[in-house]
Protein backbone atom coordinates (compact mmCIF):
# COMPACT_ATOMS: atom_id res chain seq x y z
CA UNK A 1 0.00 0.00 0.00
CA UNK A 2 1.08 3.66 -1.14
CA UNK A 3 2.27 5.69 1.90
CA UNK A 4 3.22 9.61 2.13
CA UNK A 5 6.72 10.38 2.84
CA UNK A 6 7.93 10.71 6.44
CA UNK A 7 10.37 13.47 6.50
CA UNK A 8 8.71 16.72 8.30
CA UNK A 9 11.05 17.61 11.68
CA UNK A 10 9.57 19.41 15.05
CA UNK A 11 11.06 22.67 12.99
CA UNK A 12 9.35 22.52 10.13
CA UNK A 13 6.08 21.51 11.59
CA UNK A 14 6.18 24.34 13.98
CA UNK A 15 6.83 26.69 10.86
CA UNK A 16 3.56 25.24 9.32
CA UNK A 17 0.97 25.41 11.85
CA UNK A 18 2.64 28.74 13.13
CA UNK A 19 2.29 30.47 9.46
CA UNK A 20 -1.44 28.67 8.94
CA UNK A 21 -2.66 30.41 12.31
CA UNK A 22 -0.79 33.70 12.01
CA UNK A 23 -2.17 33.89 8.09
CA UNK A 24 -4.25 37.13 7.45
CA UNK A 25 -5.43 37.55 10.81
CA UNK A 26 -1.66 39.16 11.90
CA UNK A 27 -2.47 42.36 9.95
CA UNK A 28 -6.50 42.89 10.77
CA UNK A 29 -7.46 41.24 14.44
CA UNK A 30 -5.37 42.70 16.67
CA UNK A 31 -6.61 46.30 15.74
CA UNK A 32 -10.46 44.92 15.01
CA UNK A 33 -9.89 43.44 19.10
CA UNK A 34 -8.50 46.71 20.35
CA UNK A 35 -11.58 48.11 18.83
CA UNK A 36 -14.03 46.12 20.44
CA UNK A 37 -12.23 45.37 23.95
CA UNK A 38 -9.68 48.15 23.95
CA UNK A 39 -6.77 47.69 26.96
CA UNK A 40 -9.24 44.35 28.11
CA UNK A 41 -7.98 42.97 24.40
CA UNK A 42 -4.56 42.21 25.95
CA UNK A 43 -6.16 40.19 28.82
CA UNK A 44 -8.55 38.30 25.66
CA UNK A 45 -5.63 37.14 24.22
CA UNK A 46 -3.86 35.66 27.23
CA UNK A 47 -7.62 33.62 28.27
CA UNK A 48 -7.99 32.60 24.45
CA UNK A 49 -4.56 31.60 24.33
CA UNK A 50 -5.94 29.31 27.85
CA UNK A 51 -9.04 28.24 26.45
CA UNK A 52 -7.67 27.35 22.86
CA UNK A 53 -4.46 25.28 24.34
CA UNK A 54 -7.10 22.06 26.05
CA UNK A 55 -8.50 21.68 22.76
CA UNK A 56 -4.60 22.16 21.03
CA UNK A 57 -3.54 19.04 23.37
CA UNK A 58 -6.61 17.32 22.48
CA UNK A 59 -5.25 17.35 19.08
CA UNK A 60 -1.65 16.84 19.86
CA UNK A 61 -2.64 13.47 22.26
CA UNK A 62 -5.23 12.00 18.97
CA UNK A 63 -2.45 13.18 16.78
CA UNK A 64 0.19 11.07 18.87
CA UNK A 65 -1.75 7.99 18.73
CA UNK A 66 -3.47 7.87 15.66
CA UNK A 67 -0.93 9.78 13.42
CA UNK A 68 -3.19 10.04 9.93
CA UNK A 69 -3.19 12.08 6.58
CA UNK A 70 -7.08 11.59 7.43
CA UNK A 71 -6.63 14.05 9.72
CA UNK A 72 -9.82 15.02 11.82
CA UNK A 73 -12.27 13.16 9.74
CA UNK A 74 -10.40 9.92 10.04
CA UNK A 75 -9.90 10.38 14.21
CA UNK A 76 -13.60 11.11 14.10
CA UNK A 77 -14.85 8.38 12.15
CA UNK A 78 -12.49 6.08 14.57
CA UNK A 79 -14.91 7.16 17.31
CA UNK A 80 -18.01 7.18 15.82
CA UNK A 81 -18.16 5.46 12.22
CA UNK A 82 -17.84 5.51 8.35
CA UNK A 83 -21.48 7.65 8.71
CA UNK A 84 -19.66 10.30 10.68
CA UNK A 85 -16.35 10.05 9.24
CA UNK A 86 -17.91 10.99 5.38
CA UNK A 87 -20.05 13.91 7.06
CA UNK A 88 -17.10 15.56 8.54
CA UNK A 89 -14.91 15.12 5.58
CA UNK A 90 -17.50 16.70 3.43
CA UNK A 91 -18.16 19.29 6.02
CA UNK A 92 -14.25 20.30 5.86
CA UNK A 93 -13.99 19.81 2.07
CA UNK A 94 -17.13 22.36 1.64
CA UNK A 95 -14.82 25.07 2.87
CA UNK A 96 -12.74 24.93 -0.29
CA UNK A 97 -14.82 26.91 -2.66
CA UNK A 98 -15.94 29.49 -0.87
CA UNK A 99 -13.46 30.28 2.05
CA UNK A 100 -10.05 29.52 -0.05
CA UNK A 101 -10.84 31.84 -2.75
CA UNK A 102 -11.54 34.56 0.24
CA UNK A 103 -7.97 34.10 0.75
CA UNK A 104 -6.71 33.96 -2.77
CA UNK A 105 -8.01 37.74 -2.95
CA UNK A 106 -6.64 39.00 0.55
CA UNK A 107 -3.35 37.40 -0.86
CA UNK A 108 -3.56 39.25 -4.33
CA UNK A 109 -4.89 41.86 -2.70
CA UNK A 110 -1.52 43.26 -0.90
CA UNK A 111 -0.15 43.66 -4.50
CA UNK A 112 -3.15 46.01 -5.18
CA UNK A 113 -1.84 48.29 -2.36
CA UNK A 114 1.68 48.69 -4.55
CA UNK A 115 -0.05 48.97 -8.04
CA UNK A 116 -3.09 49.80 -9.69
CA UNK A 117 -4.14 46.95 -10.71
CA UNK A 118 -7.20 45.43 -12.68
CA UNK A 119 -9.76 42.54 -11.54
CA UNK A 120 -8.43 40.21 -13.97
CA UNK A 121 -4.79 40.83 -13.09
CA UNK A 122 -5.39 39.97 -9.60
CA UNK A 123 -7.00 37.14 -10.89
CA UNK A 124 -3.55 36.04 -12.62
CA UNK A 125 -2.00 36.67 -9.37
CA UNK A 126 -3.99 33.94 -7.72
CA UNK A 127 -3.34 31.42 -10.43
CA UNK A 128 0.49 32.20 -9.76
CA UNK A 129 -0.17 31.93 -5.80
CA UNK A 130 -2.44 28.01 -6.71
CA UNK A 131 0.68 27.60 -8.96
CA UNK A 132 3.02 28.13 -6.37
CA UNK A 133 1.10 25.38 -3.94
CA UNK A 134 1.57 23.04 -6.52
CA UNK A 135 5.35 23.52 -7.25
CA UNK A 136 5.65 23.38 -3.56
CA UNK A 137 3.32 20.03 -3.50
CA UNK A 138 5.52 18.24 -5.85
CA UNK A 139 8.23 18.89 -4.01
CA UNK A 140 6.40 17.07 -0.60
CA UNK A 141 5.73 18.16 3.05
CA UNK A 142 9.51 18.92 3.67
CA UNK A 143 9.88 22.16 0.98
CA UNK A 144 5.95 23.23 2.49
CA UNK A 145 7.84 23.15 6.16
CA UNK A 146 11.03 24.21 5.62
CA UNK A 147 9.27 27.66 3.58
CA UNK A 148 7.01 28.03 6.03
CA UNK A 149 9.91 28.07 8.56
CA UNK A 150 11.27 30.65 7.21
CA UNK A 151 8.01 33.02 6.97
CA UNK A 152 7.61 32.14 10.58
CA UNK A 153 10.96 33.57 11.41
CA UNK A 154 10.49 36.09 9.30
CA UNK A 155 6.78 37.51 10.90
CA UNK A 156 8.97 37.09 14.25
CA UNK A 157 11.85 39.18 13.16
CA UNK A 158 9.52 42.07 12.37
CA UNK A 159 7.77 41.86 15.74
CA UNK A 160 11.08 41.43 17.01
CA UNK A 161 12.13 44.62 15.57
CA UNK A 162 8.36 46.51 16.26
CA UNK A 163 9.25 46.14 20.01
CA UNK A 164 12.47 47.71 20.21
CA UNK A 165 12.18 50.30 17.54
CA UNK A 166 8.64 51.14 18.89
CA UNK A 167 9.90 51.05 21.99
CA UNK A 168 7.69 49.35 23.96
CA UNK A 169 8.47 47.76 27.23
CA UNK A 170 6.16 44.86 29.62
CA UNK A 171 5.33 47.93 31.40
CA UNK A 172 3.10 49.04 28.47
CA UNK A 173 1.56 45.75 29.32
CA UNK A 174 0.31 46.50 32.69
CA UNK A 175 -3.57 47.09 31.89
CA UNK A 176 -5.57 46.68 35.02
CA UNK A 177 -7.58 43.32 35.28
CA UNK A 178 -11.09 43.64 33.35
CA UNK A 179 -13.98 44.91 35.13
CA UNK A 180 -17.78 43.55 35.04
CA UNK A 181 -18.77 45.93 32.44
CA UNK A 182 -15.82 45.01 29.56
CA UNK A 183 -16.47 41.40 30.10
CA UNK A 184 -19.67 41.57 27.11
CA UNK A 185 -17.06 43.04 25.03
CA UNK A 186 -14.69 41.01 25.84
CA UNK A 187 -16.64 38.41 24.73
CA UNK A 188 -17.56 39.85 21.61
CA UNK A 189 -13.51 39.96 20.93
CA UNK A 190 -13.01 36.59 21.69
CA UNK A 191 -15.87 35.33 18.83
CA UNK A 192 -13.52 37.20 16.92
CA UNK A 193 -10.51 36.44 18.08
CA UNK A 194 -10.92 32.62 17.69
CA UNK A 195 -10.48 32.48 14.38
CA UNK A 196 -6.75 33.01 14.67
CA UNK A 197 -6.43 29.34 15.74
CA UNK A 198 -8.21 28.01 12.73
CA UNK A 199 -5.92 25.84 10.81
CA UNK A 200 -5.56 23.07 14.11
CA UNK A 201 -7.73 20.47 12.08
CA UNK A 202 -5.93 21.24 8.94
CA UNK A 203 -2.69 21.09 10.73
CA UNK A 204 -3.65 17.38 11.67
CA UNK A 205 -3.49 16.10 7.88
CA UNK A 206 0.31 16.13 8.23
CA UNK A 207 0.86 14.15 11.33
CA UNK A 208 1.24 10.86 8.94
CA UNK A 209 4.76 13.08 7.57
CA UNK A 210 6.33 13.45 10.35
CA UNK A 211 9.69 11.34 11.38
CA UNK A 212 8.70 10.71 15.03
CA UNK A 213 5.13 11.61 15.21
CA UNK A 214 5.02 10.83 18.89
CA UNK A 215 7.24 13.33 19.69
CA UNK A 216 7.50 16.11 17.43
CA UNK A 217 3.82 16.04 16.30
CA UNK A 218 2.66 17.12 19.47
CA UNK A 219 5.66 19.16 20.34
CA UNK A 220 5.10 21.33 16.89
CA UNK A 221 1.40 21.80 17.50
CA UNK A 222 1.77 22.99 20.91
CA UNK A 223 4.85 25.23 20.18
CA UNK A 224 2.75 26.84 17.07
CA UNK A 225 0.39 28.03 19.34
CA UNK A 226 2.46 29.62 21.99
CA UNK A 227 3.88 31.33 19.16
CA UNK A 228 1.45 32.51 17.26
CA UNK A 229 -0.25 33.44 20.40
CA UNK A 230 3.20 35.25 21.54
CA UNK A 231 3.51 37.14 18.27
CA UNK A 232 -0.71 38.48 18.19
CA UNK A 233 -0.27 39.71 21.82
CA UNK A 234 2.73 41.73 20.85
CA UNK A 235 0.91 43.33 17.71
CA UNK A 236 -1.99 44.22 19.95
CA UNK A 237 0.10 45.45 22.14
CA UNK A 238 1.56 48.12 20.24
CA UNK A 239 -1.27 48.97 18.13
CA UNK A 240 -2.36 49.75 21.70
CA UNK A 241 0.37 52.10 22.71
CA UNK A 242 0.10 54.14 19.24
CA UNK A 243 -3.54 53.93 18.95
CA UNK A 244 -3.81 52.54 15.64
CA UNK A 245 -7.55 50.96 16.08
CA UNK A 246 -11.15 52.41 15.76
CA UNK A 247 -13.23 51.84 12.29
CA UNK A 248 -12.80 49.21 10.00
CA UNK A 249 -10.44 51.51 7.09
CA UNK A 250 -8.18 51.93 10.57
CA UNK A 251 -7.73 48.66 11.71
CA UNK A 252 -7.08 47.17 8.21
CA UNK A 253 -4.33 49.45 7.85
CA UNK A 254 -3.32 49.67 11.41
CA UNK A 255 0.38 47.21 10.62
CA UNK A 256 0.79 49.02 7.34
CA UNK A 257 0.56 52.56 9.05
CA UNK A 258 2.58 51.26 12.27
CA UNK A 259 4.99 50.32 9.79
CA UNK A 260 5.12 53.19 8.02
CA UNK A 261 5.59 55.32 11.42
CA UNK A 262 8.44 52.92 12.01
CA UNK A 263 10.18 52.76 9.12
CA UNK A 264 8.98 54.84 6.65
CA UNK A 265 7.12 55.09 3.50
CA UNK A 266 9.33 52.14 1.89
CA UNK A 267 7.68 49.75 4.69
CA UNK A 268 4.60 49.43 2.32
CA UNK A 269 6.95 47.07 0.41
CA UNK A 270 7.64 45.26 3.69
CA UNK A 271 3.97 45.03 4.15
CA UNK A 272 2.98 43.61 0.72
CA UNK A 273 5.84 41.06 0.92
CA UNK A 274 4.93 39.51 4.18
CA UNK A 275 1.62 40.06 4.15
CA UNK A 276 1.67 38.39 0.80
CA UNK A 277 3.79 35.42 2.25
CA UNK A 278 1.97 35.26 5.16
CA UNK A 279 -1.47 34.54 3.55
CA UNK A 280 0.12 32.36 1.00
CA UNK A 281 1.60 30.03 4.00
CA UNK A 282 -1.89 29.92 5.33
CA UNK A 283 -3.64 28.67 1.93
CA UNK A 284 -0.61 26.59 1.30
CA UNK A 285 -1.16 24.36 4.26
CA UNK A 286 -5.23 24.50 3.70
CA UNK A 287 -4.76 22.69 -0.11
CA UNK A 288 -1.82 20.55 1.41
CA UNK A 289 -4.33 19.25 4.31
CA UNK A 290 -7.52 18.78 1.41
CA UNK A 291 -5.31 16.93 -0.87
CA UNK A 292 -4.34 14.74 1.97
CA UNK A 293 -7.72 13.85 3.27
CA UNK A 294 -8.67 13.51 -0.36
CA UNK A 295 -5.70 11.13 -0.69
CA UNK A 296 -6.24 9.13 2.82
CA UNK A 297 -9.74 8.66 1.39
CA UNK A 298 -9.09 6.66 -2.08
CA UNK A 299 -6.68 5.31 -0.32
CA UNK A 300 -9.21 3.29 2.12
CA UNK A 301 -11.54 2.89 -1.05
CA UNK A 302 -13.94 5.41 -0.33
CA UNK A 303 -12.80 8.15 -2.88
CA UNK A 304 -11.89 6.95 -6.91
CA UNK A 305 -8.38 4.91 -6.55
CA UNK A 306 -6.86 6.86 -9.01
CA UNK A 307 -7.07 9.59 -6.20
CA UNK A 308 -4.59 7.84 -4.18
CA UNK A 309 -1.47 8.09 -6.58
CA UNK A 310 1.45 8.93 -4.97
CA UNK A 311 4.13 11.21 -7.05
CA UNK A 312 7.99 10.16 -7.22
CA UNK A 313 8.70 12.12 -4.04
CA UNK A 314 6.07 10.30 -2.34
CA UNK A 315 3.32 13.53 -2.40
CA UNK A 316 -0.24 13.08 -3.46
CA UNK A 317 -0.30 14.61 -6.88
CA UNK A 318 -3.25 13.33 -8.31
CA UNK A 319 -5.63 14.62 -5.01
CA UNK A 320 -3.70 18.21 -5.11
CA UNK A 321 -4.62 18.89 -8.34
CA UNK A 322 -8.20 18.23 -8.01
CA UNK A 323 -8.57 20.24 -5.57
CA UNK A 324 -6.40 22.85 -7.24
CA UNK A 325 -8.59 23.00 -9.73
CA UNK A 326 -11.59 23.42 -7.32
CA UNK A 327 -10.34 26.65 -6.47
CA UNK A 328 -9.39 27.58 -10.01
CA UNK A 329 -13.28 27.04 -10.70
CA UNK A 330 -14.45 29.04 -7.62
CA UNK A 331 -12.24 32.03 -7.53
CA UNK A 332 -13.21 32.38 -11.78
CA UNK A 333 -16.91 31.90 -10.82
CA UNK A 334 -16.55 34.17 -7.91
CA UNK A 335 -14.94 37.11 -9.89
CA UNK A 336 -17.34 36.52 -12.62
CA UNK A 337 -20.48 36.76 -10.25
CA UNK A 338 -19.36 39.33 -8.26
CA UNK A 339 -20.49 37.26 -4.82
CA UNK A 340 -19.39 38.56 -1.89
CA UNK A 341 -16.68 36.88 -0.50
CA UNK A 342 -16.73 38.69 2.98
CA UNK A 343 -20.45 36.92 4.00
CA UNK A 344 -18.72 33.16 2.62
CA UNK A 345 -16.26 33.09 4.46
CA UNK A 346 -17.66 34.53 7.75
CA UNK A 347 -20.54 31.17 7.12
CA UNK A 348 -17.88 28.92 6.32
CA UNK A 349 -16.44 29.40 9.89
CA UNK A 350 -19.29 26.84 11.13
CA UNK A 351 -18.09 24.52 9.06
CA UNK A 352 -15.05 24.64 10.97
CA UNK A 353 -16.11 24.86 14.27
CA UNK A 354 -18.25 22.04 13.88
CA UNK A 355 -15.47 19.66 12.31
CA UNK A 356 -13.24 20.85 16.21
CA UNK A 357 -16.70 20.20 18.14
CA UNK A 358 -16.72 16.44 16.70
CA UNK A 359 -13.63 15.87 16.80
CA UNK A 360 -12.80 16.89 20.83
CA UNK A 361 -15.85 14.66 20.62
CA UNK A 362 -14.10 12.08 19.20
CA UNK A 363 -11.15 12.77 21.47
CA UNK A 364 -13.23 12.01 24.90
CA UNK A 365 -14.35 8.61 23.37
CA UNK A 366 -11.10 7.60 21.76
CA UNK A 367 -8.54 9.52 24.94
CA UNK A 368 -8.14 8.18 28.66
CA UNK A 369 -7.41 9.84 31.96
CA UNK A 370 -6.35 13.64 31.54
CA UNK A 371 -6.79 13.50 27.89
CA UNK A 372 -10.32 12.90 28.14
CA UNK A 373 -11.02 15.18 30.64
CA UNK A 374 -9.37 17.92 27.89
CA UNK A 375 -11.34 17.08 25.21
CA UNK A 376 -14.57 17.17 27.35
CA UNK A 377 -13.20 20.69 28.30
CA UNK A 378 -12.65 21.60 25.03
CA UNK A 379 -16.00 19.96 23.50
CA UNK A 380 -17.81 22.50 25.99
CA UNK A 381 -15.48 25.44 24.59
CA UNK A 382 -16.47 24.74 21.11
CA UNK A 383 -20.19 24.41 22.07
CA UNK A 384 -19.84 27.62 23.44
CA UNK A 385 -18.44 29.75 20.28
CA UNK A 386 -20.97 27.78 18.23
CA UNK A 387 -23.40 29.47 20.01
CA UNK A 388 -21.82 32.78 20.03
CA UNK A 389 -21.59 32.26 15.94
CA UNK A 390 -25.48 32.64 15.74
CA UNK A 391 -26.26 33.26 12.39
CA UNK A 392 -22.50 32.38 10.69
CA UNK A 393 -23.49 28.48 11.11
CA UNK A 394 -26.57 29.09 8.76
CA UNK A 395 -23.56 27.82 5.98
CA UNK A 396 -22.70 24.44 8.37
CA UNK A 397 -26.71 24.02 9.16
CA UNK A 398 -27.65 23.98 5.51
CA UNK A 399 -25.24 21.95 4.56
CA UNK A 400 -25.94 19.51 7.24
CA UNK A 401 -29.17 19.21 6.52
CA UNK A 402 -29.14 18.47 2.85
CA UNK A 403 -26.31 16.17 3.13
CA UNK A 404 -29.12 14.05 5.77
CA UNK A 405 -31.32 14.88 2.97
CA UNK A 406 -28.98 13.23 0.63
CA UNK A 407 -27.79 10.18 2.85
CA UNK A 408 -31.34 9.56 3.99
CA UNK A 409 -32.15 8.91 -0.20
CA UNK A 410 -29.59 7.10 -0.90
CA UNK A 411 -29.94 4.41 1.81
CA UNK A 412 -33.69 4.39 0.39
CA UNK A 413 -32.70 3.78 -2.63
CA UNK A 414 -30.18 1.18 -2.04
CA UNK A 415 -32.80 -0.76 0.34
CA UNK A 416 -35.21 -0.90 -2.87
CA UNK A 417 -31.96 -2.23 -4.77
CA UNK A 418 -31.59 -4.59 -2.67
CA UNK A 419 -35.33 -5.16 -2.86
CA UNK A 420 -35.59 -5.85 -6.55
CA UNK A 421 -32.47 -8.06 -6.82
CA UNK A 422 -33.85 -10.30 -4.40
CA UNK A 423 -37.30 -10.33 -6.33
CA UNK A 424 -35.44 -10.70 -9.26
CA UNK A 425 -33.63 -14.10 -7.90
CA UNK A 426 -37.07 -15.48 -6.54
Amino acid sequence: MSALKKELGLWQGMGLLATSLLGTGIFVVPATAASLAGGASLWAWVLLIVLVLPIAFTFARLGRRYPHAGGAPHLIGLAFGNGAERFSAFLFLAVLPVGLPAALTIAAGFWHALFDLGEWTLWAIQLLTLLGVFLLGLRGARSSGNLQLLIALAILGLTLLIWFKGDLSWRDAAQPLPTAAEWPAMGTALALMFWCFVGLEAFAHMGEEFKRPERDYPLALLGGVLLAGLIYWVHSLVVLKYGLYGDEATNATAIPALLSLLFGPTAKWLVAILGYLSCFASINIYLQGFARLIWSMAREGKLPVSLSRLSARGAPLNALCWVLAICFVSITLILWLRLPLDELIRYANGNFVLVYLLCMAAGWRLLGGMGKGLAALSVLLCLAVLVALASQVLYAALLSAGYGVFSLWRRRRRRALATDNICAIK
